[in-house]
This record gives C-alpha cells, sequence and structure tokens, in this order.
C-alpha cells in the first residue's frame, strides 16, 4: 500500500490501483498516521487531529469507529494497534519519497552534480 498526502489524501495498492478514501474524518485520520510514518500515534491525538475543535462526545468510542472504517477501506492489517496509539503497518508515503528525493538532490548538489541534483529536486517537487 503506497499513501499519498501532499495533496488530496490518497492510498493506492501495490499494483497502483486506487483505495477509495471517503469522507473528511477518514481522510484527516489516514493522514495522521500518515504523517507519522509508521510510528505509534495517541488517541488523543489523532482525536484532536480529526475533530479538531469539536471532538464528539465519546471520542474513544467515535475514533475506535473511524480506525474500524479506516480498517476495512485499506485492509485490516494496514493499521496497528496497542497501548500506544495507533499506526500505518506499511509507511510508504509520497512523503517519505520527496524526503528521500530532496536528500539525494542536496548530497548530488554538495558534490557538483548538477545535473543528477536538478533531476532528484525536479522528481521532488513533481510529488507536490
Amino acid at each position: 500500500m503506497h499513501y499519498g498526502i501532499l495533496g488530496t489524501t490518497t492510498a493506492h495498492h501495490d499494483d497502483g490501483t486506487p483505495v477509495p478514501i471517503g469522507g473528511a474524518r477518514l481522510r484527516a485520520l489516514l493522514t495522521a498516521l500518515a504523517l507519522r510514518q509508521g510510528r505509534p500515534v495517541p488517541a488523543d491525538v489523532l482525536v484532536d487531529e480529526v475533530w479538531e475543535a469539536e471532538p464528539p462526545q465519546d471520542s474513544s468510542a467515535a475514533l475506535q469507529t473511524l480506525v474500524g472504517r479506516l480498517r476495512r477501506t485499506i485492509g485490516r492489517d494496514e493499521v496497528g494497534s496497542g497501548p500506544a496509539g495507533y499506526w500505518l503497518t506499511g509507511p510508504a508515503t509520497d512523503l517519505a519519497d520527496f524526503q528521500r528525493l530532496t536528500g539525494e538532490g542536496r548530497r548530488a548538489l554538495d558534490a557538483g552534480d548538477h545535473a543528477l541534483a536538478a533531476g532528484k529536486l525536479a522528481a521532488a517537487l513533481a510529488l507536490w
């Protein structure tokens, strides 16, 4: 699974087939998890990021329901959970690709390879 968060939040199977992600809250949850690139995100942080200033009465139950919807959408094994919170088990994102490409571009620039640097940085920019 690969997640896109630079722009509209998307999910794609490994073969490139898009996964329909419906609803603003489901996209917000996926984005919050993808931003952490596989690290656990505490439930209270997710509630704050998904519902912002208007959390539901029973925020714990609402978050569990939303996580269940996300698991049904992208696959049960794609979302891990434990005492530390929730995380994406396969943290392949366009953000990680962007960070890798910009790092490679900077290293190429430092090495004086301007053509390679321009190619890497252009590829990174194209992800946006």
